[in-house]
Parts: structure tokens; C-alpha cells; sequence
């Protein structure tokens, strides 16, 4: 049963000791990766567990499994010394290794190595464009499904805020019995409308209060409009970039996409000491953008982010497209490599070792055990996934000014007309309180209706 995978860098080093002819034990350190080597309880699942078996069946002997020191494939520092797998094999600290170790001059001269059991190449991925990209409604991409609801409620409160204003504010509508008011619920929705395309709708408010909250509308309007339209064109211009990168070349000759490989590994050093013009240009970038990653993981990590291109062994890369379907591998494959067993030089195993991969090789097994780890699931692509579109959260500033601004405006409306209650109660001797009320009502209920419905009938009389 396998575990859930994520990425697949697998070490493992193998410490033997020869007792005898039929009692051979060897111990196995290994770090826990996909699909090479993986938690499964207390033990290890993977290829190269699987490949161990396989061998040991084959060669008759025993062995153990633990964990590698550094957690390292091997690379030599500038005093000469390796570190990892190959460093304690060379120091007789082990006596295989055995992992996606790459087969390299440098490491050909300090180690002995066995046939590969895996051919590779280098290659990079991608992110694919999401499936808003390419709907119908791709225009609704630069804004999140919760953003669009954010922005209609705030559409409509802002309408009905503006109604408000209109009615209470005694400069917007001074007499309610004998004017028309303008800012009916209609209109305050068609004049925020005009503002939001930056056209404008009149009549427009002659009230403060009024004047407050369309200010803040139209700086919210404009201020909206400048976020979708930057979005948009990124969008844009990423996902044709994603679409055209289809070789190192076209990596090289843009610079909207980051890109980067492990830091101080077989693949850096590929770049690092290539004569291709493109391939320098390509370390050049890394090196000047600092865009290495420390693992594959990492990388696999931000290349599901979006804006960046992972470059490593097209098998791994293999590996991260069969777990995550919103990630594509390039079609171009160079510099064609393969993974070996390493070995201390002059050592009695490679030889055996050699002969037994070819014959699993023949018989089919290792296509059978490439099949099993890397077959094909798309697990955890909902999580790892973050959409570009904005969400609210992103321009809660936003927001924030223009609940403000509203709250504003209707306070400026009320202080408006409580001003005019208290005058008309300090000329007519009345209580402030009767005066607001009547004021309310003759704005918001069915008093100013009625009132002016008995004046017409007077003038008839």
C-alpha cells in the first residue's frame, strides 16, 4: 500500500560486512523521500527499497535499513572533502550507495559505480493555466468568486447609503412636502453605476453628507478598476508566457517566469560548467536572481505558486506531474544521465551488483517497479493550489475606506438634520426630540404623502 507522495529524492547508502560466503549482512542508511524511499510505519517503502529486495534475492544477502547522516547525495567542498553518500563511502563509512545518485566524472574518479538502473535527462516544469483561463468567463479571472461578492455588497450598501443621504440630509431635500426628491432608490443605484464606469449620472449631491460618500465611491471606483486592469494584463501576459515555454531557450529568452534547481547539486554544475550559450545564460540568471532551492520539494512548492520553473531530473519532474495535475513537464530533455550504485574503488561488489540490474533489466522487473512508483494519481492538487486572483483580504484597505467614508456621510446627514430640528424647536418652542421625529417622518413615512395630499385638496377647494 503506498504512502502519500510529494517528492521523490531517495538516498540510500548500504555498510557491508562479509563474514563469510553464505553470511553476508549489509547496512542500508537512507533518507525518507518519495518514491524512493518512505515512511510506511515503523519501516521503508520505495523504488530503491524495492531494488534492494530485488538484489539481495538475487545475490544472497542480508541486510538493514537507516537513516543517511546529512541527509545529502554527496558533493566536494573546496578543501576536497565529500559530504553525503559519496563521502562515506569514499571515507569506509559505507560500502554502497544506492539512490538517484547521478553518474558523474567528478564522482567517477573517487568512487566506483555499477550499470545505471535508471536512464534520465534534465528538464523543468510548469504550472498549467488554470481552468479559469481558458472558460468563457475568463474576463471574472483577475478577481476571486469571493472578491466579486464583496464588491456587490459593497456596491449595494453604498446605493442604499446614498438614498439615505438624499433623504435625511435637509440640504439634499429641504422640504419634503412640496419638493420632489431626486435620490429616489433607482437613481442612487444608476448614479454609483455611472461613477463605477467613470461616466457619471446626474443629478448630483448638493448635500455635504452626499458629497462625502460620492467622493469615497469614486475613489473606491477607481481605485477597484486600477487593481482588476493590472491583474487582468498580468494574467494575461503570464499565461501566454506559460504557454509558450516549451524548451530551455524559450526559458532563457524571458523574464516574466523565475526559474531555479537545487542549490550545489549535479544539475547546477551541468550549468555552471556548460559552453552553450543558452545553458550560461541560464546559470547566469540563477545565479543572479539567487533562485536556487534547497530541495526538490521546495522547488516542486513554488513552481505550484505559479511564476517559477523548476529545473531538475526529468524522471523527479516525471514523478511531480503524476501527483500534481496542475503541473506540466517540458517536452525537451537534455544532457541525458542515469542514476548507479556507488561504491568504494576496487571493490568486489560492483561487478555482482552489475550483473544482477541487467538481468532484472532484461526480465522486466525494473519497468514493473518504475510503473508501481510512479504511476499516476493527481493527489493534493486543491491544496497546494493559490490562485492569482485578488481576494478580499488583499484590499481590505479598501473596503475599510469606504465603510468609512459611508458611516461619514450618514453621520454629516444626520448632524444636518438634527441642526434644522433644533432650530425649528428653538423658534417654536417645541421639544427637539418631537421636531426630529416629525422630521423623520415626514421623510421616510406616509406623513409628508398625506400632508401634501390634504394641501392639494384645500387648493381645489
Amino acid at each position: 500500500m503506498k504512502v502519500s507522495m510529494a517528492l521523490f529524492v531517495c538516498v540510500a547508502v548500504l555498510t557491508a560486512w562479509f563474514f563469510t560466503a553464505d553470511a553476508k549482512e549489509l547496512s542500508i542508511t537512507t533518507i525518507k523521500d518519495e518514491p524512493y524511499a518512505m515512511s510506511k510505519g515503523s519501516e521503508l517503502e520505495g523504488y530503491c527499497i524495492d531494488l534492494i529486495s530485488e538484489l539481495s534475492k538475487k545475490l544472497g544477502f542480508k541486510y538493514n535499513v537507516h537513516l543517511v547522516k546529512d541527509n545529502r547525495y554527496g558533493a566536494m567542498d573546496s578543501s576536497g572533502n565529500w559530504n553525503g553518500m559519496i563521502g562515506e563511502v569514499i571515507r569506509g563509512e559505507a560500502d554502497l550507495a544506492v539512490a538517484p545518485l547521478t553518474v558523474t566524472a567528478v564522482r567517477e574518479k573517487f568512487v566506483d559505480m555499477t550499470t545505471p538502473f535508471i536512464q534520465t535527462g534534465l528538464s523543468f516544469i510548469v504550472r498549467k493555466a488554470t481552468d479559469s483561463e481558458d472558460s468563457t468567463f475568463s474576463l471574472l479571472a483577475p478577481f476571486s468568486t469571493d472578491m466579486w461578492i464583496g464588491i456587490i455588497i459593497a456596491f449595494l450598501l453604498t446605493g442604499f447609503c446614498i438614498f439615505l443621504v438624499g433623504r435625511i440630509s435637509p440640504s439634499e431635500w429641504a422640504e419634503p412636502d412640496t419638493e420632489e426628491h431626486s435620490f429616489t432608490l433607482l437613481h442612487s443605484f444608476w448614479y454609483i453605476t455611472g461613477a463605477l464606469t467613470l461616466q457619471g449620472a446626474g443629478p448630483h449631491p448638493k448635500a455635504l453628507s452626499g458629497r462625502v460618500v460620492s467622493a469615497i465611491w469614486w475613489l473606491f471606483s477607481v481605485l477597484l478598476l486600477a487593481c482588476y486592469l493590472c491583474n487582468l494584463k498580468s494574467a494575461l501576459n503570464s499565461n501566454s508566457k506559460h504557454m509558450s515555454i516549451k524548451s530551455f531557450a524559450d526559458l532563457a529568452n524571458q523574464d516574466v517566469i523565475n526559474y531555479g534547481t537545487i542549490e550545489s547539486g549535479s544539475t547546477m554544475l551541468f550549468f555552471k560548467n556548460s559552453n552553450n550559450p543558452v545553458y550560461r545564460r541560464i546559470y547566469q540568471h540563477m545565479e543572479r536572481k539567487k533562485s536556487y532551492v534547497s530541495n526538490a520539494e521546495e522547488g516542486i512548492r513554488r513552481t505550484q505558486e505559479g511564476n517559477f520553473a523548476f529545473i531538475g531530473e526529468a524522471v523527479s519532474l516525471d514523478l511531480a506531474v503524476a501527483r500534481y495535475c496542475k503541473l506540466t513537464r517540458s517536452p525537451e530533455v537534455i544532457s541525458m544521465r542515469s542514476y548507479a550504485i556507488a561504491a568504494p574503488l576496487g571493490s568486489p561488489l560492483v561487478k555482482n551488483l552489475t550483473v544482477a540490474i541487467l538481468q532484472l533489466s532484461e526480465s522486466g522487473e525494473l519497468t514493473y517497479l518504475r510503473d508501481k512508483w510512479w504511476a499516476s494519481s493527481c493527489v493534493g492538487t486543491g491544496g497546494a493550489h493559490i490562485s492569482e486572483a485578488l481576494q478580499p483580504y488583499d484590499l481590505r484597505g479598501l473596503f475599510l475606506l469606504l465603510g468609512l467614508g459611508l458611516g461619514i456621510g450618514l453621520l454629516l446627514a444626520l448632524l444636518e438634520l438634527l441642526s434644522k430640528a433644533h432650530n425649528q424647536a428653538k423658534d417654536g418652542k417645541k421639544s427637539c426630540c418631537l421636531v426630529l421625529t416629525s422630521e423623520l417622518n415626514r421623510r421616510f413615512g406616509s406623513g409628508g404623502a398625506s400632508t401634501e395630499h390634504d394641501t392639494s385638496d384645500k387648493s381645489k377647494a
